[in-house]
């Protein structure tokens, strides 16, 4: 059988059969955290698994808010440092992957999970499957297959399914890639999007808690894509231009390359903008609820920048987003909810403009690609069901 020589639980004595399926979640951000969080719960609902979380990447960069986010939820198995406070560019995150699949490597081979799972294209993910993947683990990835821009982000992802053993993909196109990646197709799973799970049971954030956010009418998330911090800087300064006279909330960027850049035009900004550093997961999808009830008023209410929760959470809770630039380009979304700027003042004008007119009076907005809100529950029952030391999956071949 294939596996590491540590898959067995020889320190306890306990069968492998008579114990639960250990199941580490690799989280390296809040971005992947507000999407494995559901995950997390639906493996430790389960009897017949074990849920080990390790927290790596941003979330252990100072202040570290959302670590403490993290274990406010879950008792948290290990952390892995990667990257260090005040460094940041492309050769800061090739050395940040190499640390990080030494110092996973030898979290893995402590806790002897039996699936690892990570989530998307970042580099904690990365580094974390090519440990898991050379150290003869199962892999399961969560949102492979998916198109988007950015530093290396397809690059990454694309090279992480190659890594997987276990493919848990958002939508059917996603899927669909990776099967004519030369993935076995009983090994791919349409799962729909976990950013999607526990929407209904959130709340918008209260009156009180709207005023101390600047009672926005616009909502700015912008991410570097790996540009100079000059050319990151003036992309945001475009995007505040065109937001000019509205009341907007902007969140910090994050720690990618040219992330300094973006941040240098926000703070720029002054008085115009409310700038936050973090805000927890459900207190930002209850802003999005906010900003949808305050459009479905006439009150305004959008989210512009180049998150993918603009294109997932904001367009499932009826908030019309405007996409700007090319950090999304490929990806799905939901028509008539999501309108695509250029990085240009005039152009982003057009687009805020056209959302302001988008009807979301009908159920739920528009039609939606990523899922029905249950895929944490389809990912635990398939970590469950399949099995990591099954030889015919861990001997990764290319099927065609």
């Amino acid at each position: 059988m294939i596996g590491p020589d540590w898959a067995g639980d020889e320190r306890s004595g306990i069968a492998e059969a008579d114990r639960p399926r250990r199941v580490a979640v690799v989280t390296g951000s809040r971005a992947d955290y507000g999407l494995l969080r559901p995950v997390m719960h639906a493996i430790q609902t389960r009897r017949d698994l074990e849920l080990l979380v390790v927290a790596s990447g941003s979330h252990l960069i100072q202040p570290a808010l959302t670590f403490y986010d993290v274990k406010r939820d879950f008792e948290v198995a290990d952390s892995v440092p990667m990257q260090v406070a005040g460094r940041v560019g492309r050769w800061a995150d090739v050395e940040a992957i190499g640390k990080g699949i030494a110092r996973f490597g030898r979290s893995f081979k402590a806790h002897s999970p039996e699936w690892v799972v990570v989530l998307g294209d970042r580099v904690e993910a990365y580094a974390a499957a090519t440990a898991a993947s050379l150290g003869g683990l199962a892999l399961a990835h969560i949102h492979g297959g998916d198109r988007a821009e950015g530093v290396a982000d397809e690059s990454m992802r694309h090279a992480i399914t190659k890594l997987s053993h276990l493919h848990l993909a958002a939508t059917e196109t996603s899927a669909d890639r990776i099967r004519k990646m030369g993935e076995r197709p009983e090994d791919t799973i349409v799962v729909g999007s976990p950013a999607l799970d526990g929407l209904a049971s959130v709340r918008p954030v209260s009156d009180a808690r709207w005023a101390e956010l600047g009672s926005p009418d616009a909502v700015l998330l912008m991410h570097p894509i790996g540009r100079t911090d000059e050319a990151e800087e003036h992309a945001t300064s475009l995007v505040l231009e065109a937001l000019e006279g509205r009341r907007v909330l902007a969140l910090h960027p994050n720690f990618d390359p040219g992330r300094e850049g973006v941040l240098r035009a926000l703070v720029n900004a002054g008085d115009a903008v409310h700038l936050e550093r973090h805000l927890a997961r459900d207190e930002f999808v209850g802003v999005l609820m906010r900003l949808a009830m305050q459009h479905a008023s006439g009150d305004g209410g959008v989210l512009i920048g180049n998150s993918s929760s603009g294109l997932i959470e904001a367009a499932a809770l009826g908030c019309p987003t405007v996409d700007v630039g090319a950090r999304q380009a490929g990806r799905e979304r939901a028509e008539g909810l999501t309108f695509w700027a250029a990085e240009d003042a005039d152009a982003v004008r057009g687009a805020l403009e056209s959302a302001a007119q988008c009807d979301t009076s009908h159920e739920g907005g528009a039609s939606h690609p990523f899922g029905d809100g249950l895929a944490g529950v389809r990912i635990a029952e398939a970590l469950a069901t399949h099995d990591p030391h099954d030889e015919r999956r861990l001997r990764k071949r290319c099927v065609y």
